[in-house]
């Protein structure tokens, strides 16, 4: 399979494994033991899977498929702990994301074993949330984000991540079924960006109807990480319920039209170049920021850079350990916080000392 390797947008951690980077063989790959690092929040967190089926049109890229199926992970402040934690993701899954890459020195079912936080089988807590719906990297599984999910559900979020079908290298649906990448051999970004802008309001307008008792309809927000990033944008163009968006360092594929996106909008990613930030910064005519992470590498916005160094994968980040989650985990929702709760937050006015790493940027700057 080629691998697309652009700037920002679809540099996905399969990639980077191909490169070149050798992994450790024999006992150090078998004894490595994924997970990811506690939420901060005071709520314990509850996880479920959601199979969402969209009969108004067909797939994109499978036409034969005369419906859009997703899912989804909810993930949500609990009333208590449970007895079992969710798993990462299946050992098929696992297999598929670092086959398709070719990396063949670790386990094939190496990051099926991340220990996650969140528990199935537990009960909301109570009220109204405001829900963040998160979409992932191109080729990556929505797990790819869970790091940051359980984050914003320990601290009263209700989230959302979506697996765009056909769009990442393996994805299980509940009755066995395996859906892998039907467009990475004849990729169009732009086209992956549109698709995505019908699923996230299809996905909203689901959740909405399943879970009116959860939902806070007024507080709606996106993330998206890489080419899921690109896709913010653009769902906020189609959906006005998407108040506030985050574009964790994807390149904007499709750019905002010239009369602007006037709601609050954060670029947040590598200290490198994009002309497509430069380009779009000044079509956001609302709150805005663009901050850069010194150190980082792209998987660094997603769960990829620490688990990868954690089973002896590493391929050159600066952030050791769980600091790209500890930076990202804090921005992120710094942003939801003021925006979906008008909590004033100091740390996206500033730069601040407990994050060095973290650059206030312009286009004239960065």
């Amino acid at each position: 399979m080629p691998f697309h390797v652009l700037r920002r947008g679809l540099v996905a951690v399969t990639a980077l494994l191909a490169v070149g980077v050798a992994a450790p063989s024999g006992s150090a790959a078998e004894a490595a033991v994924p997970y990811l690092p506690r939420p901060t929040g005071p709520h314990p967190v509850g996880t479920t899977s959601l199979y969402l089926k969209d009969v108004s049109r067909p797939d994109p890229w499978v036409p034969s498929v005369n419906a859009r199926e997703l899912m989804v992970s909810l993930w949500y402040p609990a009333k208590s702990p449970g007895s079992r934690r969710a798993r990462y993701m299946t050992p098929k899954e696992s297999e598929l994301l670092l086959t398709s890459a070719g990396v063949t020195t670790v386990p094939p079912d190496i990051l099926s074993r991340t220990r996650t936080n969140a528990y199935t089988d537990v009960t909301p807590a109570d009220g109204r949330r405001p829900l963040v719906v998160l979409s992932p990297g191109f080729t990556w599984p929505r797990s790819s984000l869970t790091a940051l999910a359980e984050e914003l559900a320990s601290r009263g979020y209700l989230v959302a991540g979506v697996d765009h079908t056909y769009e990442n290298f393996g994805m299980t649906f509940p009755d066995g079924r395996v859906a892998t990448c039907a467009v990475c051999d004849r990729l169009d970004e732009k086209a992956v960006v549109e698709s995505r802008a019908r699923d996230v309001p299809f996905v909203l307008e689901e959740l909405i109807r399943k879970y009116p008792k959860w939902i806070d309809r007024s507080r709606i927000a996106m993330a998206g990480m890489s080419l899921g990033g690109a896709s913010v944008g653009e769902t906020m163009l189609a959906d006005p319920r998407v108040r506030a968006g985050i574009n964790l360092d994807g390149t904007m594929f499709k750019d905002l039209p010239e009369g602007g996106l006037s709601r609050p909008f954060l670029f947040f990613g590598q200290a490198t170049a994009d002309d497509s930030w430069d380009r779009n910064w000044s079509r956001l005519t609302g709150w805005k920021r663009w901050l850069t992470v010194a150190g980082s590498i792209h998987p660094s916005f997603a769960d990829y850079d620490m688990v990868t160094q954690q089973i002896g994968v590493p391929f050159g980040s600066k952030l050791a350990g769980t600091r790209s989650v500890e930076i990202t985990r804090r921005y992120v929702r710094a942003f939801f916080d003021l925006h979906l709760r008008a909590e004033p937050q100091p740390l996206l006015d500033r730069p601040s000392p407990r994050f060095p790493e973290v650059r206030f940027c312009a286009p004239e700057t960065c």
